[in-house]
């Protein structure tokens, strides 16, 4: 099978297309053959060594993915053979540029119905990671105010749809261009990050949603009230930092079955839609690590057709 992996860290050019013996499935584990695979930073990080996956070179890089389960291994039994799934690979997040990759059962979900490989594979990390600062960390609930730094991002983007079916007054930060793509998702407001500061127009919020970190995330306690909630995806909070009257988390994503399958039913009912940006085969997937690191692209999340006849 081909797969995208790397034998030394560093920039896109290390990454090499490969043929490799395809895997089995080990306990608690299936074989997808992979329609598409999602791209995104912390494909980079892995590619860079600057992330806190321990993992043996040489590495097939790759979390996002959708396809078909092509065998299950021993104790797993919410899958079968010829299930159409998406999710992420395994806790690593490694292993999805490939033709046939292995996953983590528990980190895979039921595909959505309409839904092309494409498209699912641009969602699992991205997705969940917004529905558990939301809902896991920030325990939003309906009525509250939310500001999303970064609502036109692919994180921000689910942000923006999950706090607004669930009744949240959702505002947000994007560029000028970008703020009707934002309201459409279903922010109430979206303040311009190049013309002004929100901490000067908005207060009295219950939740802040950092995708963006720095300057922004500092000057966001500004907005909180008194017990607000700031979660961040971006950077740990330092050990010696406390705010005063201010909660705040940081996390890694936890990627799960469940959480993929309450997604899948909002996407079947149409309360949440993807953005997908470039779609790049599979032997272009130096490209995609260029664009993600600062190469002129599409809004949306990169994906790579792993199988040409995917969708």
């Amino acid at each position: 099978m081909k797969a995208a992996r790397i034998h030394q860290y560093g920039p896109p050019e290390v990454i090499a297309i490969e043929e490799i013996p395809q895997p089995n499935p080990g306990p608690g584990e299936l074989l997808i053959r992979v329609g598409a695979a999602g791209v995104g930073p912390w494909d980079a990080l892995i590619r860079e060594h600057k992330s806190d996956v321990k993992a043996t070179l040489p590495i097939i890089l790759g979390s996002d993915l959708a396809g078909i389960v092509e065998k299950t291994g021993s104790g797993v039994s919410e899958f079968k053979d010829g299930d159409e799934v998406y999710g992420a690979a395994n806790p690593q997040f490694i292993g999805a540029y490939a033709e046939f990759a292995i996953a983590a059962a528990n980190m895979v979900g039921r595909k959505p119905k309409g839904m092309s490989d494409v498209e699912a594979a641009s969602v699992p990390v991205v997705a969940v990671t917004a529905w558990q600062m939301l809902f896991d960390y920030a325990k939003a609930e309906a009525g509250q105010t939310v500001l999303i730094l970064g609502g036109a991002g692919n994180v921000g983007a689910y942000a923006v749809q999950l706090a607004s079916h669930a009744g949240l007054q959702a505002i947000a930060t994007a560029s000028a261009k970008d703020a009707a793509y934002v309201k459409g998702l279903g922010a109430k407001d979206v303040l311009d990050y190049r013309g002004s500061r929100f901490e000067d127009t908005i207060s009295g919020v219950d939740i802040v949603v950092d995708t963006v970190g720095g300057e922004s995330r500092e000057r966001s306690v500004r907005v909180l009230k008194p017990g607000g909630f700031l979660v961040s995806v971006v950077t740990p909070f330092p050990k010696n930092q406390t705010i005063p009257g201010i909660r705040t988390a940081f996390f890694y994503v936890e990627v799960t079955t469940a959480r993929l399958n309450a997604l899948t039913e909002m996407f079947e009912h149409r309360k949440l839609f993807t953005q997908v940006g470039n779609v790049l085969p599979l032997v272009q997937v130096r490209i995609a690590h260029e664009m993600l690191g600062g190469a002129s692209h599409e809004r949306g999340k990169i994906v790579l057709r792993v199988n040409a006849a995917a969708k």
